[in-house]
């Protein structure tokens, strides 16, 4: 590794942690600690959906036309370690509400600004960012095994003590330190900065909406906005639903999702050059339909295995979709615009996709809850049978094409 190497690397592992070592357990901690009703649980996860929706905003605004990059993700993650350290503080949800708004709207534009940083010091990114991307996934595995099993923060005894509360205070410090450590980045300056604005478009980095007339692309967003809303299910209900049937340390189980993830991060590129973005694109939604239907029919006795299964199908559900998503568009993207176009890529995933899914799991858990218990079950069934959908809506609709023939 070389020295950039190496700084994007730590970029992408504190990045990670940060995200990995609260967001997994919140749903667990806001009904244990707080007292969260469904429909506040809900509103919560649905703040990392605002934050992405305004994240195009800010990318496109600043990053893309007058500050450096990485000065901009250094001031965004101190300003997101006061707010972890509020969210720390609170003590009924009334009060948690506003601070986890403000964190993951301050949060939420760093996720395309690591990407910018890492896409503007690589000569090929289909086969260069696996490589620095991967230490973001350690880094989320990191964070899920000191919660699980160095402090076990996540046993039941200690989730009854309130001890999830500390979450916020280790990722807090983690926020801490990377602010600082982006000031050391390579320089990432605004490939726009010297030319002007001549429209409201350009300057909040709409004009990167001009790539949806490919219609590749075009296809390509219109599914990410859809398969989100079942990965929503994953990301509000897998970690209650592991703990409610009884998994000890679900949090640190849930890490081999990661661990997976890891190893299908270093495949992706001979996947995205030997079969194309088409190919690799469905693998991704098809690992989704088959981790839910696992979810659905597994237990913590008998049907444990196929419970890790499912989580080890993370692997190929992130990197597959995601992370080659985030590769295509860059590809798809001019110069001038690559910032923006991974918050207009965000602005589809984790934006509009996540908030419709978070309304629609709040809903659908909410519907299958007796006497303190959901029917898991019917639950999975829901987001499996509409990830098949778009599964079969991409395949006829998509045309084959690879990652380099464009950008």
């Amino acid at each position: 590794m070389n020295n950039i190497t190496i700084r994007l690397s730590v970029m992408m592992f504190l990045q990670f942690f940060i995200w990995g070592g609260w967001f997994v357990t919140l749903g667990t901690f806001l009904g244990a600690t707080l007292q969260a009703s469904g429909g506040q649980i809900g509103m919560a996860f649905s703040t990392q959906s605002w934050g992405a929706i305004i994240a195009p905003f800010i990318i496109g605004l600043i990053a893309d036309k007058y500050f450096n990059a990485e000065r901009i993700l250094g001031i965004l993650h101190l300003i997101g370690a006061g707010l972890m350290f509020m969210m720390y503080q609170a003590n009924d949800f009334a009060t948690f509400y506003p601070y986890v708004l403000a964190y993951m709207i301050a949060y939420m534009p760093t996720l395309a600004l690591v990407n910018s940083v890492s896409f503007r010091q690589m000569s090929d990114p289909s086969k260069e960012f696996g490589k620095i991307r991967v230490w973001g996934t350690i880094g989320w595995i990191v964070a899920g095994l000191v919660i699980s099993y160095v402090f076990s923060w996540d046993a039941k005894q200690a989730i009854g003590e309130g001890m999830l509360r500390n979450t916020f205070v280790l990722c807090a410090a983690a926020s801490l330190l990377l602010g600082l450590f982006s000031f050391t980045l390579p320089a990432t300056p605004p490939v726009g900065k010297s030319e002007k604005s001549n429209s409201i478009s350009e300057l909040l980095g709409l004009d990167a909406l001009a790539m949806l007339k490919d219609r590749n692309f075009l296809i390509f967003f219109v599914s990410s906005i859809l398969i989100c809303i079942p990965l929503a299910f994953y990301y509000q209900n897998a970690n209650p639903f592991l703990t409610e049937i009884g998994v000890e340390n679900a949090t640190g189980k849930m890490t081999l999702g990661q661990v997976s993830e890891v190893l299908f991060m270093l495949a992706l590129p001979v996947f995205l050059n030997r079969f194309g973005i088409k190919i690799t694109l469905l693998l991704g939604m098809l690992a989704w339909v088959l981790r839910y239907v696992l979810f659905a029919y597994g237990d913590a006795q008998s049907g444990v295995f196929l419970l890790i299964i499912g989580i080890a199908l993370h692997g190929i559900c992130y990197d597959f979709f995601f992370v080659s998503g985030q590769i295509y568009t860059d590809t798809k993207a001019s110069a001038k615009t690559k910032s923006a176009a991974q918050g207009l890529i965000t602005l589809a995933t984790y934006g509009l996709g996540m908030l419709i899914g978070f309304w629609v799991a709040g809903h659908i858990t909410d519907m299958y809850l007796l006497e303190g218990m959901h029917t898991w079950t019917n639950i999975w069934l829901f987001p499996a049978g509409f990830a098949l959908i778009v599964l079969v809506l991409f395949f006829m609709a998509f045309k084959q094409e690879k990652v380099a023939d464009n950008g």
